[in-house]
């Protein structure tokens, strides 16, 4: 336990012993400045400066364009380009389809395939549109089994409810 004391108050009196760094002209021996320092200081001096370093980086790249040429991320720029070209490829992708379709049936009427009469160009458009496929929306026997139950549970609360109503008035 002493021991513990003896080298904690060592480790505070090198800590908080006062040292003069002074600097010099090597010719003149002439003194430019000096301070007064003691190892706290240094310590406490250079974890500051260590902070603002990091922190003046970090706010540089994510604040400025600098941030561009960090692998992972692209400018505002292209990502807006990438977004308005892929919209304009998907309604261009669409107008292709439609033409030909259009296309196809012009030919079938040129070939003599289709009759003059069902040629119209809507109903070509339309037959090329995707139809949603039907589901079977019937109740299965196990859920018309649980419609049951839980029609019996709201009869016997509605009639248990009812009859508390009518003690009460």
């Amino acid at each position: 336990m002493a021991e513990k004391r003896l080298k904690i108050r060592k480790l505070h009196n090198k800590l908080f012993t006062k040292n003069r760094l002074v600097i010099l002209n090597e010719e003149t021996f002439e003194e430019l400045f000096s301070f007064k320092l003691n190892l706290m200081n240094v310590f406490v001096a250079a974890t500051l400066g260590a902070i603002l370093l990091i922190t003046f980086t970090t706010y540089i790249i994510a604040f400025t364009p600098l941030r561009e040429f960090i692998p992972g991320y692209s400018s505002s720029k292209l990502k807006k380009d990438a977004t308005v070209l892929a919209l304009k490829s998907d309604s261009l992708s669409f107008a292709l389809k439609k033409n030909e379709a259009y296309i196809k049936s012009i030919q079938k009427v040129l070939t003599g395939n289709l009759d003059f009469a069902k040629f119209n160009k809507d109903s070509i458009l339309v037959e090329k549109e995707v139809t949603p496929t039907k589901v079977d929306l019937s109740p299965s026997k196990e859920e018309l089994e649980l419609r049951k139950d839980v029609a019996k549970e709201d009869k016997s609360s509605q009639q248990s409810h009812s009859k508390k109503k009518v003690k009460t008035h």
